[in-house]
């Protein structure tokens, strides 16, 4: 018997049972589908994962849902695992080919395959991203990026490039993006990020000093807010949405933990 994560492009398929939406279970897989491979989750829950060619209707107490949406739908640890679960199932779809040789490659353990032409060893690929709240006294700046599906604000973030520290992303994003110069940079917390296959590091900053000039190709809008008069935030689902909360409550206490 096995949880079954089943995935079209970025929609999970959720099974209705008892009033409630979940990660589908049985011996076999409700769809039939290619191929599909072990997950292996910290609690030793059975599970397998693959993906669908097609958006397959299998009866009315099934949904597809997209990953994001399942936030709505699943309990937090059951998100997680879907999320962990979709970033195995793409590097799955996108590294069925030695990049060296060309040869086919094969599992060689849960989160490593094999070349048996050449003998390269394969993992995963996580991309590293900073977020970082900034503080102007008793003010926070938060900025719409072009991206964004919705009106919310939220804030400043960005890939990390070959050759850089953590801290130094963050001071290049902020400048490139808003112009600012920032000071007293602080690490929050991170997050993994299943969009497809991101690390989300957040960190907190003082404002130091600078004008906002926005990156046009980058940002729409952008503006230090009191907390009296906020724009609409980020889902609860974000580490966005954790570190501008934790601001909200004065920094104080323990720091929300995804």
């Amino acid at each position: 018997m096995y949880y079954w994560f089943l995935f079209y492009k970025d929609k999970v398929l959720l099974e209705k049972v008892d009033g409630e939406y979940g990660i589908p279970f049985g011996e076999q897989a409700p769809i039939a589908h290619e191929r599909d491979f072990e997950i292996a989750f910290q609690e030793d829950i059975p599970a397998r994962a693959a993906s669908v060619e097609d958006e397959t209707a299998v009866g009315d107490n099934y949904r597809w849902v997209g990953l994001r949406a399942s936030w709505d739908y699943l309990p937090r640890e059951w998100y997680k695992r879907a999320g962990k679960a979709f970033q195995l199932v793409h590097w799955d779809r996108n590294s069925r080919y030695c990049p060296a040789c060309g040869r086919p490659l094969s599992f060689h353990t849960l989160i490593s395959k094999n070349c048996d032409s050449c003998r390269q060893e394969y993992y995963p690929v996580i991309t590293p991203a900073i977020i970082v709240l900034i503080r102007r006294g008793e003010e926070v700046l938060l900025v719409h990026a072009r991206n964004f599906k919705g009106s919310f604000h939220g804030l400043v973030a960005g890939f990390l490039e070959v050759g850089e520290t953590l801290e130094q992303c963050v001071c290049r994003e902020v400048y490139e993006e808003t112009g600012l110069r920032i000071r007293n940079l602080t690490y929050f917390g991170s997050q993994p990020w299943p969009y497809p296959s991101g690390l989300m590091v957040g960190f907190f900053a003082d404002y130091d000093s600078g004008t906002i000039k926005l990156q046009d190709d980058e940002l729409s809008a952008g503006s230090f807010f009191t907390k009296e008069n906020l724009p609409e935030l980020p889902q609860k689902l974000s580490i966005a949405r954790r570190m501008i909360d934790w601001w909200l409550a004065g920094e104080q206490g323990d720091k929300p933990a995804f």
